[in-house]
């Protein structure tokens, strides 16, 4: 028991003696900084004085810090979306859009609105402006817009935000209030930025497979577009600048004079190779006015935020509707090339107004194939009956052949000769297939860009343990497969029934074209696939109702021999 008392004793007086030396010092060391000072005293001999102007100028630099309001977060219920915007410059911190399903906009640290930028001396892009909100919470209904306020201060300047809210629509109103409440003018560098990551891969999947792909922005009625998101800097006069994707837009559309478009990257994109470790690179549009006030004064100026599907008629109320790409058409240089949109647009009304009357957007899509198809008729009767006649001049033509094997001109003048003789155009099949090339073209562009088919059914039968059954989703593949291989089976018999007018060896190679078509369609949107495959249906029924007449004509001189 002595033994165990001892040593409880020794190690009590240890622990007294470990915390003396290793805790009690922490109060002392405030005291000892005098020590250093002098401890020091051969090299300050001379900074002596001017280090007590370095210890005031500490303090008068974190002046600023100290108003600084705490970060509070507002919540804002719409019918179309769900947002959270911060204090911190009104910037989101979440945007969620209720089209259907539920479709996020802003990815923190990623993807969304960095809030408003002030630069009270004009130079430099400045800081974020921490505000105040007004309301903890908004709600939207009825048809009137509801509004948040954010009002702060920075450096001489009285700064005020109103967010407005449209109950019916994806677009935000930022209405901008800046006072200079100094003795002087001044001139202020205001900027509002939407920033996205320049490389996404390596991250899950948070979007719906909808990361911003490029910039577009509209300059004096053109609209322009950059699909490389490391380019250059650039600062230009325009009427409003996006991040573009296929199905979605995020867009700053100025409403006052006096903004400029501003694009921007910064940081380097990240590398696959590297397994996503070197830092990604971001790139950046936004909207920037630098106006000059005079004391006492106040400017104004008004910035339309859309976040939003890209539906072309909600575009179109913007002006936004140049953002849609339909690509365009390639012609010879000297003719330019021929805007799709003067087609696809069409198309993409006519599909819409469809889909008012059946209510299915697959059953619109068949229909639209249904009436092409009837327009382009007797242009497709025209062509599959010159290339039956040139498929019946082809022994012909292979008699020419093996006549003038080694006299290619002889060949040729003799081959046109056959061919004016029997009234026939050589061109006369491809010609009418080539006028529905830009239509069909423009069909297949209008279903690729339309976000109307996101998550539209044509024949859902349900889910099985997580499984779609058949096509849940137009804007999706056919996770069945069952439709490309149907396009591939009816593309198969359309070219088996289709006249061959060239080497009956060119016409074998042909038949793998279908193989090849059903494993570029296999993760396709269905919608597509829906429409190719209606095509090729329409094609065979169109081939067959042709050779009625020769089938039947066939039967009658079999029935006359049979009777001789």
């Amino acid at each position: 028991m002595e033994k165990r008392a001892i040593l409880a004793a020794v190690l009590m007086a240890a622990v007294f003696i470990v915390y003396q030396m290793f805790f009690f010092p922490e109060s002392p060391v405030p005291q000892k900084p005098p020590a250093p000072t002098a401890a020091q005293s051969p090299a300050p001999t001379t900074p002596a004085p001017s280090a007590p102007p370095a210890t005031p100028a500490a303090p008068t630099a974190r002046a600023p810090q100290t108003p600084r309001p705490p970060q509070r977060l507002s919540t804002v219920e719409a019918p179309l979306y769900r947002t959270v915007v911060s204090s911190e410059g009104g910037k989101f911190q979440e945007l969620v859009l209720r089209y259907r399903g539920e479709k996020p906009m802003v990815i923190v640290g990623d993807l969304g609105p960095e809030g408003l930028f002030v630069a009270p001396d004009g130079i430099g892009p400045g800081k974020v402006v921490s505000m105040n909100v007004d309301k903890d919470a908004v709600t939207v209904t009825g048809d009137k817009p509801a509004e948040l306020v954010l009002t702060g201060e920075s450096d001489g300047l009285r700064i005020r935000e109103t967010l407005r809210f449209h109950p019916d629509g994806y677009a935000i109103d930022a209405l901008l209030r800046v006072e200079n409440t100094s003795g002087a003018s001044r001139t202020v560098a205001l900027s509002l930025p939407w920033f996205t990551r320049q490389a996404w891969h390596g991250l899950p999947e948070k979007f719906q497979g909808q990361h911003p792909t490029e910039i577009v922005w509209s300059s004096h009625g053109s609209v322009n577009r950059i699909d490389d998101l490391s380019a250059s800097s650039s600062s230009v006069d325009g009427d409003w600048v996006a991040l573009d994707s296929v199905w979605y837009l995020a867009a700053l559309l100025p409403k006052s004079p006096g903004f400029k478009l501003v694009i921007a990257t910064e940081g380097k994109v990240a590398d696959a190779k590297n397994g996503d470790k070197t830092p990604a690179g971001r790139a950046t549009v936004a909207v920037k006015a630098t106006p000059t006030i005079a004391s006492g004064q106040a400017w104004e100026g008004n910035v339309v935020l859309y976040a939003g599907p890209k539906e072309h008629e909600r575009l179109k109320a913007l002006g936004l509707e140049g953002a849609i790409n339909f690509g365009g058409f390639p012609l010879p240089r000297k003719w330019g090339g021929l805007p799709m949109e003067w087609l696809g647009v069409p198309i993409l009304l006519l599909m819409n107004w469809t889909y008012k009357h059946v209510g299915n957007y697959g059953v619109a899509i068949i229909l639209l194939t249904v009436v092409s198809k009837v327009l382009f008729y007797p242009l497709t009767v025209k062509s599959m009956r010159s290339m039956k006649a040139m498929q019946a001049l082809q022994p012909q033509v292979n008699a020419l052949r093996s006549k003038y094997q080694k006299d290619p001109q002889s060949l040729q003048r003799e081959t046109l000769a056959l061919y004016k003789k029997q009234r026939v155009n050589p061109m006369g099949g491809c010609l009418p297939m080539i006028a529905q090339v830009p239509i069909f073209y423009a069909l297949y562009l209008a279903l690729s860009v339309s976000v109307e088919l996101q998550g539209s059914p044509f024949l859902c039968f349900g889910r099985v343990f997580g499984f779609d059954l058949w096509i849940c989703d137009l804007a999706a593949h056919d996770p069945t497969y069952v439709l490309p291989v149907l396009m591939g089976i009816t593309m198969f018999m359309q070219q088996k029934m289709t006249p061959t007018m060239g080497d009956p060896r060119q016409a074998k190679m042909m038949l793998f074209m279908p193989i090849i078509f059903t494993f570029m369609f296999l993760n396709l949107p269905s919608g597509l696939v829906l429409y190719w495959t209606v095509s090729n249906v329409l094609q065979i029924l169109q081939q067959k109702l042709m050779d009625r007449p020769a089938r039947s004509r066939a039967t009658r001189e079999a029935k006359d021999a049979g009777r001789a």
